[in-house]
C-alpha cells in the first residue's frame, strides 16, 4: 500500500524546470504530485523518525521494557489503521479499526507486553517464547509480539478483522510469521500449546479455564478481567510448580477498559 505524505510547500524543494502542479487537477492528484516532487524530509509516516518519537515519549515515562520499545520502534503502526487516521497512528491513543473494535494505545501495548516480559520464564529465555494472543484485531500487537517471541498463535473471532490482520501483516517484514486463527479465543488453541506467554485484548468475568490449562509451567498470562467493585483490571497469572504441584499465582494491576470477551465466531 502506498503511504501518503503531507504536501510540501510550493516555495521550496521543487526545481523550476520540474513539472508544475496544475490548478486544474483534482486536489488529491495535486497532493500526490507535491509529495512525489518534494525533497524527502525524513518525517513522513514511512520513515522511522515518527516511530522513534513515539517510542521516545514512552521511554521518557521510565516504566516500559526496553526490548518492547525496540520492537515498537520497528513496527509501522500506521500500516494497521485506516488511511484517514494514519496521521494519528503514532499518538498515544486508541483508534477505531472497524467492527466495533479499536487498536490499543501504544502505552497499553507497551505495558502489557512489559508485564509478560517480566515473567520468570521470559527473563530466563530472554524472549516471550511460545505465545498465544487472544484478539488479533488489526494485527498490530501481533506484529510487535512477533519481534519478541519464538512462535505466535493469534486468534480472532471476527472474520472481518481476521482477514484484515492477514492483509496488514503481509505488508510488513517480520522475523517470523504469526499463525493467525479465525476462531473462539475463549477456548484457546491447545494444538499449538502449551504456551509460555498468553495475552488477551478482551476482558471477561474471569480467566477461562482453557487458558490456564494451556499455560506452560513457568509461563505468564496477562489479561483484562473483572475485579468486583474495581471494575476491569489487568490480571497477571503465573504458573508455578511448587513441590511438584502446579499453582497459579494471581496479581491485580491497574484499572483498564477493554472490549468484552465473547464466545463463538462471527
Amino acid at each position: 500500500m502506498s503511504v501518503k505524505r503531507f504536501p510540501a510547500s510550493l516555495k521550496s524543494g521543487i526545481a523550476p524546470q520540474r513539472e508544475l502542479l496544475m490548478p486544474q487537477r483534482h486536489l488529491h492528484q495535486a497532493t500526490v504530485d507535491a509529495a512525489r516532487l518534494a525533497r524527502p524530509s525524513g518525517t513522513g509516516l514511512d520513515s522511522g523518525a515518527v516511530r522513534q518519537r513515539m517510542v521516545s515519549r514512552l521511554r521518557a515515562e521510565g516504566k516500559f521494557d526496553e526490548r518492547v520499545l525496540a520492537a515498537m520502534a520497528t513496527v509501522p503502526r500506521h500500516e494497521f489503521v485506516d488511511s484517514a487516521l494514519a496521521a494519528q497512528a503514532y499518538e498515544d491513543t486508541a483508534l477505531p479499526i472497524g467492527h466495533g473494535q479499536t487498536i490499543s494505545k501504544p502505552s497499553v501495548v507497551a505495558h502489557m507486553l512489559g508485564l509478560l516480559m517480566a515473567g520468570s520464564g521470559a527473563r530466563q529465555r530472554g524472549s516471550l517464547g511460545r505465545v498465544l494472543e487472544i484478539g488479533t484485531g488489526c494485527g498490530y500487537q501481533a506484529a510487535v509480539i512477533a519481534m519478541l517471541a519464538r512462535h505466535l498463535t493469534s486468534i480472532e473471532r471476527l472474520q472481518g478483522l481476521h482477514d484484515k490482520a492477514k492483509l496488514n501483516l503481509q505488508r510488513i517484514v517480520l522475523p517470523r510469521a504469526p499463525r493467525l486463527i479465525w476462531g473462539d479465543g475463549r477456548i484457546g488453541h491447545a494444538a499449538s500449546g502449551p504456551f509460555d506467554s498468553i495475552i488477551a485484548a478482551a476482558g471477561g468475568e474471569d480467566i477461562p479455564p482453557a487458558w490456564t490449562e494451556q499455560l506452560a509451567p513457568g509461563g505468564r498470562l496477562v489479561a483484562p478481567t473483572a475485579a468486583g467493585s474495581r471494575g476491569q483490571v489487568l490480571v497477571v497469572l503465573d504458573h508455578v510448580i511448587d513441590g511438584g504441584v502446579s499453582r497459579w499465582l494471581r496479581s491485580e494491576h491497574e484499572a483498564v477498559l477493554f472490549v468484552p470477551l465473547k464466545s463463538g465466531v462471527v
